[in-house]
């Protein structure tokens, strides 16, 4: 096994010199023991996945790294950062627990969330994501607005030095994947039900959700005189002038703008709370009166008043080919299917549209980047009829891009499109789901960068294992890294759900902190964004709307950018589990 030592020499008592086997990734530390000199084993850090075949042997094991430090802590390099491998740095934040700030609006666990932030601080991640929940802070009442606990966890996130991701959550936590707490809009807001129960998105069989408004009543003004879109204004300004000093000494970096349920841009089409169950198409959700209307005047516009919303959409929990609409030669490959599939996704495209440009003009002038999420709806991708996309809002279809008519509409607001379901593979999916995550990123990713604008994402599930990590790296930089400056694709940050003791316990949070290493393309944390490449200027105004016929451009498909089979900067394999699993026996046995 060849490797390169530090030219520094190890020999006096207290120093340490370390070496990496790369592949391997195993770090060694020299330390002067009984005046003899030894190699210990401390941890392990994987250069690249491997798998553990029969037959398969090890191969290009080499060092690719030294360092050496002192038994205080403090260490020295070779040099300072390399530059030109620093442009190859993707940021990482870690998303913050759902009741962080509880529903009754007090900071939960200030003690235990502040310890927490230290270790993230600590192993080099560079901020957090948060939700800040509407239902939590105008819960009193309209624009009675309580900032103070997400004050008080603002400031400990500062004491840390970790950046903020804010979420502005105009949705409701409890009915989706993954939600184990229950935070409604606020009350007040639900309370217009009584009178009118259309304010909230509806299914054929009148089933309402209220996880968040119905875009039907965006510019309604049923609520105590604001329309929906004013009262989402107003939250945003209220916030921005209530952390005006995290905004303005750049601690605040990002303003997530929440479009719909789960905070994405998307209808709610496949709710839990209603029975929906993995990989069920889902339900289209516009038959609230206010969208029955919208679409009878579009209807008309067009020359038939006759047509309606489609009927034979099937249920929930149906497979395309059960239903008259998405089965072979459906109702939407016809001229009223087509119809009524644009309007849907136009009027999502719309809705997005318009609380993107008031949140451009809340927070016009500071130094932030404004951001929308787009779901990773990966199941029946490779369906002929893409059901569970339609059903959700994206118009995508083999011969029809979905995707980039909204990364185009983000293009005016100068945002960033957050994507999800990163670190999931085809492989693991159940072949009956007809699932596709891969070509699904690969699509969206590359539709984002032929629109030049900035696209970040996250991992869709909870996960811990070495090949999600690996699959995350590889579509934050999918041609891999540049050893001569900025690689040729780069995503503009991750973010990782969620934080929890889980991920930082044991073997889990050593993997982790190999994954924000090799996040960082090896490089330590660095503080300063410039040094590889993202400004953050003021937020200059929204460019002109743009016209529908420029938005229906960008449904032209295109063929995805090229991708690596596999990262170049891998946290390990199945044989660094092995490695793993081997030194916590042995550490075991001597303890």
């Amino acid at each position: 096994m060849t490797s390169i030592l530090s030219s520094a020499s190890p020999a006096e008592t207290g120093s340490k010199g370390r070496f990496f086997c790369g592949e391997l990734g195993q770090d060694l530390t020299m330390v002067n023991h009984g005046g003899q000199e030894v190699w210990r084993a401390e941890r392990l850090s994987y250069r690249k996945a491997l798998s553990f075949n029969s037959g398969r042997v090890f191969k290009n094991l080499k060092a690719v790294a030294y360092e050496v430090s002192t038994e205080s802590g403090a260490t020295t390099s070779p040099g300072t950062y390399d530059e030109k491998m620093l442009a190859n740095y993707v940021p990482i934040y870690v998303m913050l627990p759902l009741e962080v700030i509880t529903v009754y609006n007090t900071f939960k666990d200030r003690d235990g969330i502040e310890q927490q932030l230290k270790k993230l601080s600590a192993a080099g991640v560079d901020g957090i994501m948060v939700d800040v929940w509407w239902g939590i802070v105008e819960s009193q009442g309209p624009k009675q607005y309580d900032w103070t606990a997400y004050r008080s966890l603002f400031q400990i996130v500062q004491g840390c030095n970790l950046k903020i991701q804010a979420i502005m959550s105009f949705h409701q936590c409890g009915g989706n994947i993954g939600d184990a707490v229950n935070i409604p809009i606020p009350k007040w807001v639900l309370g217009i039900q009584e009178k009118d129960p259309d304010i909230f998105y509806t299914n054929r069989n009148g089933n309402r959700n209220r996880e968040y408004l119905t875009i039907g009543v965006d510019d309604q003004p049923l609520f105590y005189g604001r329309t929906a879109v004013q009262m989402y204004s107003d939250y945003m300004k209220s916030f921005r002038e209530n952390m005006s000093d995290f905004l303005e000494s750049g601690q605040i970096i990002d303003i997530e703008v929440g479009l719909g349920p789960a905070g994405e841009l998307r209808y709610p089409s496949y709710p839990e709370s209603q029975g929906w169950v993995f990989p069920g198409i889902g339900e289209f959700q516009c038959y609230d009166k206010y969208l029955i209307e919208d679409f009878r005047e579009a209807a008309i516009n067009v020359g038939h008043p006759k047509w309606e919303l489609p009927d034979n959409a099937g249920s929930y929990n149906a497979t395309p080919e059960s239903t008259e609409f998405f089965g072979p030669n459906g109702a939407y490959l016809t001229e009223r299917g087509k119809f009524f599939l644009t309007w849907y996704s136009n009027k999502l495209i719309t809705h997005g549209d318009q609380i993107m440009d008031e949140a451009n003009q809340v927070f016009l002038g500071s130094r932030v980047k404004l951001a929308a999420k787009v779901s990773g709806i990966h199941w029946w991708y490779k369906d002929d009829s893409h059901a569970a996309e339609l059903t959700s809002g994206y118009y995508n279809l083999n011969d029809r891009d979905g995707y980039r008519p909204i990364a185009r509409m983000l293009s005016r607001h100068h945002a960033i499109l957050n994507f999800t379901c990163l670190e999931m593979r085809d492989s693991e999916q159940t072949a009956p789901a007809k699932s596709a995550p891969e070509e699904l990123v690969q699509l969206v990713l590359s539709g984002c960068w032929r629109e030049k604008i900035e696209v970040a994402g996250e991992n869709a599930l909870s996960t811990y294992d070495r090949a999600a990590y690996n699959q995350i790296l590889l579509n934050a930089r999918p041609n891999g890294v540049s050893r001569d400056g900025p690689p040729k694709l780069k995503m503009y940050g991750i973010t990782y759900l969620r934080l929890s003791d889980k991920l930082l316990g044991g073997n889990n949070f050593k993997i982790f902190k190999t994954f924000v290493k090799k996040m960082h393309a090896d490089q330590g944390h660095c503080a300063d964004s410039r040094k590889y490449g993202q400004r953050l200027d003021p937020l200059e105004r929204s460019n002109p709307k743009l016209p529908i016929e420029d938005l229906l451009e960008a449904t032209k498909p295109m063929k995805p950018f090229p991708w690596d089979k596999e990262t170049d900067m891998g946290v390990g394999g199945a044989l660094a589990d092995f490695f793993d699993k081997f030194i916590e026996t042995i550490t075991s046995f001597l303890k």
